[in-house]
Formats: C-alpha cells, sequence, structure tokens
C-alpha cells in the first residue's frame, strides 16, 4: 500500500498534457507569446475604447489573448496538481501564476474603462458585437460595485497573492503533512491521505478503520492551527472585498458572482438539513446493524453496506459500462467516453504528492482533463461518469459558445456530473436483477452520489455559513472556534444516532471547498436539478434530452434559474429539492426491505 513516486508510475494511467501542447518548451514560447499580446493590447486600445466598433474589437482581442492564457495556466496547473513533490513543477506554476497576475494588472483598463462608460454607450456596442454581447451585459451588472480603475489594477496584479491561502492549503496538507503508520490488532499499517480517504474509511476491519481515523485525526490535529490561520486569511479577504465593492454582507458579494439570491442559498441548506437528516440516520443504523458494531460513530459512516461484495472492474470493463450507461445521452456522447479512454483524457493513478478526490479541468476548446485514483471498484465507475458529465457540458458550451460564455455559475456546474452519475447508476440497476447486486447498486447511490453531494458537501455548507455569519459581524475564526462549528453542524445532522468521536470535528480541515468561496451547496443544488432531469430523460426521451442538451450548450448565457426552466426544473418552487429528498429516502427504503429479505 506503499504509494510510489510519481516518476514511476505506469505511463497509460496518467493523463496526456501533449493535446495540450506537445513539450514544455512549446508552452513556454506559447507563454512568451501572450505577454506580446497583452502588450499589443494595451497600445492599441487602452484609453481608446470610445466607439462600439472599438468596444467590440477589444474585446475579440482580449478573448484571443485568454484563451492562449488558459491552456498556459492548465498545462502547468494540471501538471503541479499530480505532483506536488516536484519543486520544478511547483515553481513552474508560480512563475506563470505571477506572470499573468501582471498581464492582467495590464489588461484591467478594459473591464474599468467599459464600467466607466456611459451606459448608452454599452449598449451601443452590445446592438454591434456578435460574440461580446452577453459579457458588456454583465458589465452593466457589475457596474455599481467596480472600484476605481487604479484600484481595480493593483488589485489584479496582487492576484496570485491574494489567492495564495488555496495553494498553502495544499502546500500544508500535500507536503508538509507525514504520516506515520499506525497499528491495529498488532499489525503496522502505512497510512496518508489518499490511503485513509480511498481504503482505510472503507476497510470493513473495525480496529483498523477506527485505529485508521484516530491516526489520521491526530496528524491532522498536529496542523490545526496553521491550517486555520490559513482559512481565516481566506475569509477575511472576501470579506474585505465584498465591504470594499459596496456589498451588505460577504454573503451578497458571492452569491452576486453565482446570480442566485440569498432565499435559494438558505433553502437549499435549510430544507436539507431539516428533512434529509432523518433518512440518512436510519441508514446509519442500518450499517450498525449489518456490521453488528458495538455503537455507530462517526469513523464508521463510510461503510459500505455489503463489505464482502464489492465489485472489481477493470479499465476496460469500465470504458464498457460507460460507453453503455450513458448511451441516453446520444451517439455523440458515447464516442466522447471511447475518445476519453483512448486519448488518455484520466488520470488515474495513485502517487504521492498526489492531489486528492477528483476534477475535471477543461481547457478551452479543447479536451477535458480527469483527475482520481482509480480502485479497481465498480465505484470508480460512478466517480468517472461524474466526471464526464463536466467533459460533456464543457465540450458542449465552448463548442457553441465564446470564451467569455462557455464557463457558467457555480449553482448550476454540478448539474451534468450528477446527472451522469444517476443515470449510470440506474443502467446498472437494469445489467444484473440479483438483489444482492441491487442493493449494492442502489447503497452506491446512497454513499456515494448523495452522501457526498447532499452530506458531505451539504454538511461544509453549513459549516461555513456559519463561518461567514461571525465574519461578517467583524470577528475572525480559529482552530478552537472551527472545531466547535463543524462538531455543532455535524451533531444537528446526525443527532444521537451516531457518536462524534474525537476527530470528527477536524473534518473542516480536509476539503478545499472553502478556498472556493460558497461552493459546497451547489453539489446538491445541482444534484437536485440531476435527478430530476435524469427523470425526465428515462421517461421522455429525446424530447427531454434535446432540451438538457440546448441548455448545456448554453454555457454561462443563463442564469441559473433560467438553465433549469430551459431543462424543465423549476428553481423558484422548493418541489425539486423535497422530491428528490423524497427520492433519496425511497431509495433507503428499498435498501431497508432487501437487506430485510437477504437476511431471511
Amino acid at each position: 500500500m506503499d504509494l510510489p513516486r510519481r516518476k514511476d508510475v505506469p505511463v497509460e494511467l496518467t493523463w496526456d498534457l501533449t493535446h495540450l501542447y506537445s513539450t514544455e518548451a512549446e508552452m513556454l514560447a506559447e507563454h512568451e507569446t501572450t505577454k506580446k499580446m497583452c502588450a499589443q493590447l494595451t497600445e492599441n486600445y487602452k484609453g481608446k475604447l470610445t466607439t462600439p466598433e472599438q468596444i467590440d474589437a477589444c474585446l475579440d482581442a482580449w478573448q484571443e489573448l485568454m484563451v492562449k492564457m488558459d491552456h498556459v495556466a492548465s498545462y502547468c496547473s494540471l501538471a503541479a496538481s499530480v505532483d506536488y513533490y516536484d519543486a520544478k513543477l511547483q515553481e513552474r506554476q508560480s512563475m506563470i501564476q505571477r506572470d499573468q497576475a501582471q498581464m492582467a494588472g495590464e489588461y484591467s483598463f478594459i473591464e474599468s474603462e467599459l464600467s466607466a462608460a456611459d451606459e448608452s454607450l454599452l449598449r451601443e456596442a452590445m446592438a454591434v458585437a456578435t460574440k461580446n454581447r452577453h459579457y458588456l451585459e454583465e458589465i452593466l451588472r457589475q457596474k455599481p460595485h467596480r472600484l476605481d480603475p487604479k484600484t481595480e489594477e493593483v488589485l489584479t496584479r496582487l492576484s496570485a497573492t491574494l489567492e495564495a491561502p488555496y495553494e498553502l492549503y495544499h502546500v500544508v496538507k500535500l507536503t508538509d503533512m507525514k504520516f506515520d503508520p499506525f497499528v491495529a490488532d498488532g499489525v503496522e499499517y502505512p497510512l496518508g491521505y489518499s490511503l485513509f480517504e480511498d481504503d482505510y474509511e472503507y476497510d470493513a476491519r473495525t480496529a483498523v478503520r477506527r485505529g485508521a481515523f484516530r491516526a489520521f485525526s491526530d496528524k491532522l490535529k498536529q496542523y490545526e492551527n496553521i491550517t486555520a490561520a490559513i482559512y481565516n486569511t481566506q475569509v477575511q479577504r472576501e470579506k474585505t472585498m465584498a465591504d470594499l465593492r459596496g456589498f451588505d454582507s460577504v454573503f451578497d458579494s458571492m452569491l452576486f458572482g453565482q446570480k442566485v439570491s440569498r432565499e435559494i442559498y438558505d433553502r437549499q441548506i435549510d430544507l436539507i438539513m431539516e428533512h434529509l437528516a432523518p433518512h440518512m440516520r436510519r441508514y446509519a443504523k442500518l450499517i450498525q446493524r449489518v456490521h453488528h458494531l458495538d455503537k455507530m460513530t462517526y469513523a464508521d459512516l463510510k461503510l459500505p453496506i455489503d463489505s464482502d461484495y464489492n465489485p472489481k472492474i477493470t479499465m476496460a470493463e469500465a470504458e464498457d459500462y460507460l460507453a453503455k450507461g450513458l448511451s441516453p445521452l446520444g451517439e455523440d456522447y458515447v464516442e466522447m467516453v471511447h475518445e476519453a479512454f483512448r486519448d488518455r483524457w484520466v488520470d488515474f493513478a495513485r502517487n504521492q504528492g498526489k492531489e486528492t478526490g477528483g476534477f475535471c479541468a477543461s481547457p478551452y476548446q479543447k479536451n477535458s482533463y480527469i483527475l482520481l485514483t482509480w480502485n479497481e471498484r465498480m465505484s470508480d465507475v460512478l466517480t468517472l461518469a461524474h466526471e464526464l458529465g463536466h467533459a460533456g457540458h464543457f465540450r458542449l458550451a465552448s463548442t457553441n459558445q465564446s470564451w467569455f460564455d462557455t464557463y457558467d455559475q457555480d449553482f448550476i456546474v454540478e448539474a451534468p456530473s450528477t446527472t451522469n452519475e444517476i443515470i449510470m447508476a440506474h443502467y446498472l440497476l437494469k445489467t444484473n436483477p440479483d438483489k444482492r447486486f441491487r442493493r449494492w447498486v442502489l447503497s452506491c447511490m446512497i454513499s456515494n452520489t448523495y452522501y457526498h453531494n447532499f452530506v458531505t458537501h451539504l454538511l461544509e455548507a453549513a459549516y461555513q455559513r456559519e463561518v461567514y455569519k461571525i465574519v461578517d459581524q467583524g470577528g475572525s475564526v480559529q482552530a478552537e472556534a472551527l472545531n466547535w462549528i463543524m462538531r455543532e453542524t455535524l451533531e444537528r445532522f446526525w443527532g444521537d444516532e451516531v457518536e462524534l468521536t474525537e476527530g470528527a470535528e477536524l473534518t473542516w480541515m480536509r476539503q478545499p471547498h472553502y478556498y472556493m468561496q460558497l461552493y459546497s451547496y451547489v453539489y446538491s443544488a445541482g444534484l437536485t436539478i440531476g435527478t430530476q432531469m435524469c427523470r425526465r430523460i428515462e421517461t421522455e426521451g429525446d424530447a427531454a434530452l434535446t432540451d438538457w442538451k440546448k441548455a448545456l450548450a448554453a454555457g454561462g448565457t443563463l442564469s441559473p434559474e433560467e438553465f433549469a426552466a430551459a431543462a424543465g426544473v423549476d428553481l423558484t418552487s422548493e418541489k425539486p429539492l423535497m422530491d428528490t429528498i423524497a427520492y433519496i429516502g425511497e431509495i433507503i427504503d428499498e435498501i431497508i426491505e432487501l437487506t430485510e429479505e437477504m437476511e431471511g
């Protein structure tokens, strides 16, 4: 279980960055080109955005520059994300970030001058624009919150420094934090972030699972103060920026960027905390009963219902399952699945210094890059289906939209990925009539799809909301306060049914989402849309699929409410969320019934 260094990983398990640039030298040459393009942009247009035609031409040139910068930044960040132990890769990424922050300061005049322009001029520019109209609409929307041009330039030049907490968090987590082995039942086991989160949390051996949790938590505890200091820096920066830009609260500032009301945000958290908790407590007690545990602890929540039944799967088999399972999304989607495997979009490897969890990065009009850790489990198929949902989304959006309009609001970004998960799980249910297999798939839907998005990330969001309430009142948060908030949040959700063992309060240290503003709650929002969309596709067929692809192709041109409406989901009502919570309860009911039938 000791992890290899990145250089020792088989190349076929890694992603192929040559789809972006064939060599590092080619990337660095493009980087130099962007510097020249930025200087030319400034020379041609700074102080000259006085006509609709000049504005449109400037925005066209800027988009061309931004696409190249996006590709360069993606190449460097992707390489760094899989090997935090490689100092050269980390330094290269830092250099690119510094240079791009410098360039961003130079072209910050564009937004400043447009924000200072008369509304009539902007509307004239919108009338002649081809692919820049929506961007100009956004300039008008943000106009009241822009600062003077010099301040905006300084802030842009400082962007790499201001965003440092995110990088510092990963340095502490993936570089400085070294785990010692732990002992369970007289046997010594190695320990690391990925080993704990990918293996030990699911281990059926109670002594090993709880021993790993205790050792993992002990190591986190040693770094709680520095991690809290980094996080406090993040939230204080966000509060300061909200005040500078004239927002009434830090919540208003972040939700403004998402184009979501405070009502929708609070409703998503409050309804799940109140109505989903009873269902998940029943599921936790079922885990305790099935595994004959003396008590149900926080360290036991990731236990699968059937630890002895965990279908193994090869990558080739996974490709076949995904192609068949996602076929309701169309032939073009199936071809994308094959392309992802054939052209090495996915980094499957397990190695030291690799970022934990999973993500999908989608450089503009290039193939996506998916990071995960392959464990040869059928559940990995659901993870891949999730990330391919992002890939399919941004392929459609970038094909149909400009760079400005490809990337949409956070609130809906997880909808395509979670839709894929449910479609894939429903396909698996149809492949095998065996009760044990059916219970396994249903439990995967709960423990992976819904637990991950409706519980793990939702609890992060509920915790995060309490942190921002303190910050909004002028307070700060240190490790003691963060631990208390997390424990209180977990207690509210799990009640007396789950014992919060020592270390549960440190859960806030384990996720990077807190450095991505109000991102955690959007997983449940996306899955709400995804659950409803899956039902539409399965019952209505091509008509629903046409709506779905049209919504995805719209990219960032639609607000969250407009996107959902285009997909046939009404976000103005609590009904989609309550229906989704009820559906989760129905799945848990069936798992309990199947368990009772199998026990005779």
